[in-house]
C-alpha cells in the first residue's frame, strides 16, 4: 500500500488532534487502517452477544451502534477525501452522529453483516486512498458544522488519517468502557 505521511497540525481541526496522537508517524496509515480492522473484527467476534448491547451509561451507544457509527463516518470522510482530492471547494454538511446511529438499527442486525458491510467500506477506502494522485492528497476542503457555521478546514491526507484515529479512538473506548469498566 502506499504511504501517506502523517499531516502536520495545521492540516486539520484542533479537535481531531485526540486521533491523530494515536497514530504512528510511519506513512503507514493505509496498512495500519487494514491491520486495524482485523483486530477489531477479531477481538469484538469474541464477545458475548450481551457485551455488544451493553450501555456502559445512560444514551452511550452499544458496541454494535460504534461499529456501524464507524462505517458511517468512515464513508462520510471518505467521500469528503473524493471531493477534496477532486479539487472540489464546496463547503460540505457536517453530520449528526448521534441522530445517525439512533436510525440505524445496529442492535438488530447480526454481527457478520455488520463487519461485512464494515470490510467492503473499509476496502473502498484502502482503493480510494491508495489510487488518489500524490499531489491531491494536500488539496484541502472545508466542512460546515450542523449549526451552520464553517469549520474544519483539512487536508485529503488529514482525512486518511481521521478515519484511522476515530477508528482506534472508538476500539479503546470498547475495551475501556465495554469490555474492561473501571480501567480508565
Amino acid at each position: 500500500m502506499r504511504a501517506i505521511q502523517k499531516p502536520s497540525p495545521r492540516e486539520y481541526p484542533e479537535y481531531s488532534k485526540i486521533y491523530m496522537d494515536l497514530l504512528q508517524d510511519d506513512g503507514k496509515v493505509l496498512e495500519h487502517l487494514w491491520n486495524n480492522f482485523l483486530t477489531i473484527k477479531a477481538f469484538v467476534h469474541a464477545l458475548p452477544e450481551k457485551t455488544l448491547l451493553y450501555r456502559y451509561a445512560p444514551n452511550k451507544w452499544t458496541i454494535k451502534e460504534i461499529l456501524v457509527h464507524l462505517i458511517d463516518d468512515e464513508r462520510i470522510f471518505a467521500y469528503r477525501a473524493l471531493r477534496y482530492a477532486r479539487n472540489d471547494n464546496t463547503p460540505l454538511q457536517g453530520f449528526d452522529q448521534d441522530h445517525y446511529a439512533r436510525y440505524s438499527d445496529a442492535n438488530k442486525r447480526s454481527l457478520d453483516s455488520i463487519f461485512e458491510e464494515y470490510e467492503f467500506v473499509r476496502k473502498s477506502t484502502l482503493h480510494l486512498f491508495n489510487n488518489l494522485p500524490e499531489q491531491s492528497l494536500m488539496r484541502s476542503g472545508c466542512g460546515i458544522d450542523v449549526d451552520g457555521s464553517v469549520i474544519n478546514e483539512r487536508t485529503v491526507r488529514a482525512l486518511a488519517y481521521h478515519i484511522a484515529g476515530h477508528e482506534l479512538r472508538h476500539f479503546n473506548i470498547i475495551k475501556e468502557c465495554y469490555v474492561n469498566p473501571g480501567s480508565l
